[in-house]
């Protein structure tokens, strides 16, 4: 049964209701300093004096969870070369050329066409054309798992389009396979597509970055790049990989090309609606729903635009189960397989199999799925 279908059997209760939207309202009340900054203050207008020990308790939530707040927020103004006061400017977008590989369907499709409504350029390259009445976007056939045709297609950019300033490594591609069963085209295929070809982009793109010293590169990896399935060995691998790499790019820019101001940004998601994943099987409880939410296409775009607009760099993870997820493993055994267990994920792709179209691009003479990242 297709992932849709199983969530839609869920009480109507629970349709648009999940951990996620409690975590919203509560991060703006409970957890919010400026609400609770007013609580120890009603009380001491209702007659308590300032040592009782309920304004006290609550003076003393107000100053730990602002310690928090300011730590956070200080923390993530040193780590993009703010200062206390302010941090960086708005993003110009009427100056931006956008990159975005595997930008033909999925969240890739969304996103590429999100940003030309921004009337920027924005450059595609998939293996398949995009669909799309937006002038702004301009596609190109490029096999990204193949360094010869980056480097070419890297040319025609520059000549016809401009040096771009953002790049957004979103192509994916999952075999849907036990180890045993992958073929040794199958997994060329899914790290050609998953891993290299952040290499291939950057090796092409990134000294135009590094010489106007400023630009922003997201990687769309997994939550699986942490944790792992079964029958996704290849697909976890290559997105692990995926997140090391942006470690590293991290640290390079920063210390060894002297860029800070290029900015990075880790995706990291759990599954998203998108047909990449369309017939993978899921628990149909409720209360299963509400905790492991899917994440919905526009929800990725949305916080992949605001990171840009932020022009900060920053790990996303959606939805809010999926923060916990580079913990897992530092669990007791037993805590950790009770985890897995829990989650369901060893099984979810029993009964994976490719929808028609992507079983047809595989018909390509380059035989590839360029998508977005859908977990």
């Amino acid at each position: 049964m297709q992932a849709e279908d199983r969530r839609n059997e869920a009480s109507p209760v629970f349709d648009n209701l999940d951990v996620d939207l409690f975590v919203k309202v509560l991060a703006n009340t409970a957890f919010s300093p400026f609400f609770v900054f007013f609580i120890p203050l009603f009380y001491v207008f209702q007659g308590l004096k300032v040592t009782h020990p309920v304004v006290l308790l609550w003076s003393a939530y107000y100053v730990a969870i602002s310690v928090f707040w300011f730590v956070k927020w200080y923390s993530r103004l040193y780590r993009n070369q703010g200062s206390l006061l302010l941090g960086p400017g708005a993003l110009d977008w009427g100056e931006q050329i956008v990159v975005i590989t595997g930008g033909s369907s999925g969240v890739g499709e969304l996103l590429a066409n999100t940003l030309a409504v921004r009337n920027v350029y924005v450059v595609v390259l998939d293996v398949k054309p995009i669909i799309t009445e937006n002038y702004n976007i301009i596609y190109y056939k490029c096999d990204i798992s193949k360094w010869e045709e980056v480097e070419a297609v890297a040319k025609k950019v520059f000549n016809e389009i401009g040096q771009p300033t953002i790049l957004i490594n979103n192509a994916g591609v999952v075999q849907g396979k036990l180890i045993l069963d992958l073929a040794p085209e199958n997994i060329e295929q899914t790290f050609g597509v998953n891993t290299l070809s952040h290499f291939w982009i950057l090796k092409a793109f990134l000294p135009g970055l590094i010489d106007k010293k400023s630009g922003h590169i997201v990687t769309v990896s997994s939550v699986l790049g942490f944790t792992g399935c079964a029958q996704m060995s290849d697909y976890n691998a290559s997105k692990a990989a995926a997140i090391s790499l942006n470690r590293t790019l991290r640290w390079e820019l920063d210390n060894r090309y002297r860029c800070p101001k290029i900015r990075t940004t880790l995706v990291c998601p759990a599954h998203i609606n998108t047909s990449m994943f369309e017939t993978i099987t899921f628990p149909s409880s409720a209360i299963w729903n509400f905790f492991f939410p899917s994440v919905q296409p526009v929800t990725v775009v949305k916080r992949i635009i605001a990171a840009l607009d932020e022009q900060h760099s920053q790990t996303i993870f959606l939805p809010f189960f999926a923060n916990f997820t580079p913990y897992v493993d530092h669990l007791p055994s037993f805590l950790r397989d009770f985890v897995q267990w829990l989650s369901g994920a060893d099984y979810a792709m029993s009964n994976f199999t490719k929808t028609p179209e992507r079983r047809g691009r595989e018909l390509d003479p380059n035989p590839m799925e360029m998508g977005s990242k859908e977990d």
